[in-house]
């Protein structure tokens, strides 16, 4: 009955957000309160359901994840003196809030207001990463360096943990290091598994039995084990389909982790009001965010974009304060505090950033300007030069039209790609590809001037991202033809909508064209070998 109760009550939360045009997580944040407001008995095993989608969730970022980023200066040296900045920035605010004798606040100690602090200064991974994924934006620049603070940040978290008495490593812990060659074998495993549901329960058992339950028999965070174990996994040629085949069963898992943070505890008046109160400090931690990006030589969008996104308090921040409050250095009341403060930064964050593409835009003039010698190698403009067509978004599909546009129709072609890991495969195999965000206003302002592009061809594997990408052709005064490709019905009625010129239904238009070669063959008039059947027709955008 409980379980019943609480599907439909999640179900009920996500329609009613979606319906006033917010994500559906927090719909199912404000059901978790609701239902934490009535005392309603939480079904047996949720609190494992949530944990289980935090550790998919973060096999998943590493999966997609190259840990070399830590090193990088933009990515350490940001986290650490963020991580500064916020802690100072929310003890400040709350001696205001003391200074005012807000009751909770005032019967603190000054060690308490800087645990609390602290606890403000992260950022969410959950929420983070469902923003970036929503916008296909997980390994564009700004999306991987999002990912990366997350990471330090959740680090720092897990430090925490250990010297609070919350995770305090076993001496054998050292043993872990054994999972870098363990890797191997896991790899030549994987290459004989093959497709399906075989190779998703492989990743769910890497993630949940290796990387989490091993990290925990040591006494280490099993969070950060699940990161670990699919970076160590990000190089198999299958990474991607795993990815893919997980994000279902990883979301709707995660919907248990929504749901929990509101049974922290019922907040009364004075907890509502501090929680909101407490989000005065997102303004400073974006402008943090930025102003450092920006000094380590990124463009102002790119900073601007990497701090809406990170517009939010963390879930980690939560565990800090039930770590801090059973180590006897809070008040029980700051968890139901931080909870609430949590998930009303996520309602917050989740409006600024339905249009986060044009706030950063609009937000570039509020730094000086970097000269293209001074930028950053990764964030530098690019040209499309002389080209005929443009593919944005090299994928299967993606590259499947750009050699069909080349090799058939001799068009000079340029693809489009934000995964320097693609975009290096794709240069191995003589594809010209530049590396850039598609939705950058910039970019499609190079496009522009280009002058001779006939033909733009989304082919992205989001809809959201090609919609974003259409909107800035737009902007940008292109007047070629639009191609796209598309799952769905309402899809093609979207972009058909928003200007596409052509649009290729990805499902219906497949079996159109796998018809139209079959009858080929069979009339013996077909002009192509078999190697182009299916893929012919998916490439014929």
């Amino acid at each position: 009955m409980e379980l019943a109760l609480y599907l439909a009550a999640a179900v009920l939360g996500g329609l009613l957000a979606s319906a006033i045009r917010l994500p559906p997580l927090v719909g199912y944040l404000a059901a978790g309160f609701a239902l934490g407001a009535l005392d309603s008995p939480a079904p047996a095993g949720l609190e494992e359901i949530a944990e289980i989608g935090v550790v998919l969730l973060l096999f998943t970022i590493g999966l997609k994840f190259d840990v070399r980023t830590l090193l990088r200066r933009e990515i350490w040296l940001t986290a650490s003196v963020h991580m500064a900045l916020s802690t100072a920035v929310g003890l400040g605010f709350l001696g205001l809030l003391v200074v005012i004798g807000v009751p909770l606040v005032a019967g603190e100690s000054f060690g308490a207001l800087a645990l609390v602090g602290f606890a403000l200064s992260f950022s969410s991974t959950v929420f983070v990463v469902k923003v970036l994924e929503d916008r296909s934006d997980t390994t564009s620049l700004y999306g991987r360096i999002a990912v990366g603070l997350l990471v330090l940040q959740d680090v720092a978290a897990v430090a925490f943990m250990a010297a609070a008495g919350g995770h305090v490593p076993s001496p054998w812990a050292l043993l872990l290091v054994l999972v870098v060659p363990a890797a191997w074998p896991l790899h030549r495993i994987w290459d004989r598994i093959g497709h399906g549901e075989l190779q998703a329960l492989f990743g769910v058992t890497v993630a949940v039995a290796l990387g989490w339950g091993v990290f925990e028999v040591f006494g280490v965070n099993g969070e950060l084990g699940a990161l670990v174990m699919g970076a160590l996994l990000a190089k198999h040629p299958s990474s991607s389909e795993l990815y893919r085949s997980l994000m279902t069963f990883k979301d709707l898992m995660l919907v248990a982790f929504f749901l929990e943070i509101g049974l922290h505890g019922s907040p009364g008046l004075e907890e509502v009001l501090l929680a909101v109160a407490l989000l005065a400090v997102l303004p400073f931690q974006v402008a943090f965010y930025a102003v450092l990006l920006w000094a380590m030589r990124l463009r102002r969008r790119t900073a601007f974009l990497a701090g809406l996104v990170l517009a939010n308090f963390s879930e980690f921040g939560i565990i800090v304060a039930v770590v801090g409050a059973s180590a006897g250095l809070l008040d029980e009341r700051w968890v139901v505090v931080i909870s609430l403060a949590v998930a009303i930064s996520f309602a917050v964050s989740a409006l600024l950033n339905r249009r986060g593409v044009e706030l950063a835009t609009r937000m570039v003039p509020l730094l000086p300007h970097h000269s293209t010698q001074q930028l950053h190698p990764d964030d530098r403009l690019v040209d499309v030069g002389k080209a005929d067509a443009l593919v944005i978004g090299l994928g299967r599909i993606g590259a499947a039209t750009y050699a069909q546009l080349r090799d058939r129709y001799g068009l000079s072609v340029v693809g489009v790609e934000h995964d320097p890991v693609r975009v290096a495969e794709l240069e191995a195999d003589r594809f010209e590809v530049l590396r850039a965000d598609a939705t950058d206003v910039e970019f499609w302002d190079r496009v522009e001037r280009a002058g001779q592009i006939k033909v733009a061809v989304l082919a992205m594997p989001f809809h959201n991202a090609n919609l974003i990408a259409l909107s800035r052709l737009q902007a940008a005064g292109f007047t070629g033809t639009v191609a796209a490709v598309a799952r769905y019905d309402d899809d093609v009625a979207e972009l058909r909508r928003h200007g596409a010129g052509a649009v290729f239904h990805l499902y219906g238009s497949a079996g159109t064209a796998l018809a139209d070669h079959a009858a080929e063959v069979l009339l013996g008039k077909t002009d192509r070998g078999p190697s182009h059947g299916p893929a012919a027709g998916t490439s014929g955008t």
